[in-house]
């Protein structure tokens, strides 16, 4: 059959990047497009906007007369042409549809920029962690102009100097296409992206930083697992090496695994622990760099990562940085630059009370345990807990946080605040305080004597400006 001269793209979820997605495929000339706002999120607007770009906009009735007029099953694009076919079904990997996905979300970003963008890139996935580990890559590679992609916003180093394009951009596939756009009169030299739910294939190296929650996802039909495998289509992958044997020993020759209890390719030891300094040993054993070499190497690592999931972040960044071939001295100094992430694991001082702040928008209760661990043997401490819903798509246990959160011991003040710490309440079966707005919980916590102050709060950092 000879290829058709036009292709139909139906393209799935206007809200999670389908937007760009649409008008980035209506740009080229053998594609007509259509768009499902599945989620009755755009505005008019944005709809008007789309009709002018020629997207055409549709509902699922439309999606069915069109499936039923196709004598032929959907195509499935592989970042070439097609091939027969004249439907092809795009679909971010979240999504739980009735019909066979022709490519994810992540697909097609993959497809519509692999020619566009010239430098190298890094794609950084996982449960936990991602943000503070693109942070950590941004000082270890300072030199080369990097831009970045991250939850908080898009960010370009141009001659050492940091510049936010634009705060608080989603991590969904799409917005690839708008950071790039966003920097093409800077000299970017390379390009570190935080994807959510697996990479694009895009990156020399992809990182996996763990799955420490296998979550579900598109309506409980699919875990999290199952979606970030796709971070396995880089080149070379740096992996949890805990998640790499529960999910991904299929990928063994593309993979490099790092871990804090002595397995892989990154281990840490001798690591001796400091709310603002730690120091570690790093052994480097059979590691597979993107240039073909078998790497083994030891030295010694100085950085902010107060408590052991902080380390087992690092080691994720040193293990990708160096199958990228940096040397190890940028490692090394870009490590020791790295002084945490303000809008997740921070470390304030305030009235010479020290504020452990873990806020996060994807606060869970494996991030609860690890928070409160750090209080072990601190002096007159105190846990200000609370926070939001509906800022990401994994919402939180209830039952389960207020069990962890019962586990405290009574010489450990616990403070609830916001929507999170009034429906947590009911569970609580200590002593306790409920203060409803953030900053009125801190004061107090402050005012009671506290020494040392853990904030865990679920939520965007914005959220906190007001204090």
């Amino acid at each position: 059959m000879l290829k058709k001269p036009f292709i139909d793209i139906f393209i799935v979820d206007m809200t999670h990047g389908g937007k760009i997605i649409a008008i980035e495929f209506s740009k080229l000339s053998s594609y007509n497009v259509f768009g499902w706002d599945i989620y009755n999120t755009l505005t008019v607007e944005e709809k008007e906007n789309l009709r002018e770009n020629g997207v055409k906009l549709v509902d699922e009735d439309y999606l069915k007369r069109m499936l039923s007029e196709k004598s032929e099953e959907l195509s499935r694009l592989k970042f070439d042409l097609f091939e027969g076919n004249d439907l092809c079904l795009v679909a971010p990997i979240h999504c739980n549809l009735d019909y066979p996905v022709s490519m994810t979300h992540h697909e097609a970003v993959a497809f519509l920029m692999k020619n566009r963008i010239k430098t190298p890139v890094i794609e950084v996935t996982g449960v936990k962690g991602k943000t503070s580990v693109i942070y950590m890559l941004k000082e270890i590679f300072k030199d080369l102009n990097p831009l970045i992609l991250s939850s908080l916003g898009v960010e370009v180093v141009d001659d050492g100097k940091s510049k936010f394009l634009k705060k608080d951009i989603s991590i969904t596939p799409a917005s690839i296409i708008d950071a790039w756009r966003m920097a093409e009169d800077y000299n970017v030299g390379i390009f570190i992206v935080e994807t959510s739910l697996g990479g694009t294939g895009l990156g020399e190296v992809g990182i996996l930083t763990n799955i420490i929650e296998d979550y579900t996802i598109a309506k409980g039909t699919r875990k999290a697992s199952q979606a970030k495998v796709q971070i396995f289509s880089n080149k070379i992958i740096a992996c949890d090496h805990d998640s790499f044997n529960n999910f991904y020993l299929d990928f063994k020759e593309k993979t490099n695994t790092f871990s804090i209890d002595g397995k892989g390719n990154v281990k840490a030891s001798n690591i001796s622990f400091g709310f603002t300094e730690t120091i570690f040993q790093v052994e480097v054993k059979g590691l597979k760099t993107i240039s073909g070499e078998i790497l083994n190497d030891a030295f010694e690592i100085s950085t902010f990562a107060p408590a052991p999931h902080h380390v087992q972040n690092v080691l994720s960044a040193i293990c990708a940085s160096l199958t990228m071939g940096i040397s190890k001295n940028s490692l090394i100094n870009g490590l020791r630059n790295f002084n945490g992430l303000k809008g997740r694991t921070s470390i304030i001082n305030e009235q010479e009370v020290r504020i452990i702040e873990e806020v996060n928008p994807g606060i869970n209760l494996a991030t609860i345990k690890k928070a409160v661990s750090m209080l072990k043997d601190l002096p007159r401490s105190g846990v200000v807990f609370g926070g939001k819903y509906g800022v990401t798509c994994e919402e939180i246990d209830e039952n389960s946080a207020s069990t962890i959160l019962n586990d405290l011991t009574e010489d450990i003040q616990l403070i609830l605040t916001d929507e999170l710490g009034y429906n947590v309440k009911d569970g609580i079966k200590r002593n306790f305080y409920y203060i409803p707005h953030l900053d009125e919980a801190m004061d107090y916590a402050l005012d009671s004597g506290c020494q040392n102050i853990l904030l865990i709060y679920r939520s965007t950092f914005p959220d906190l400006l007001h204090r």
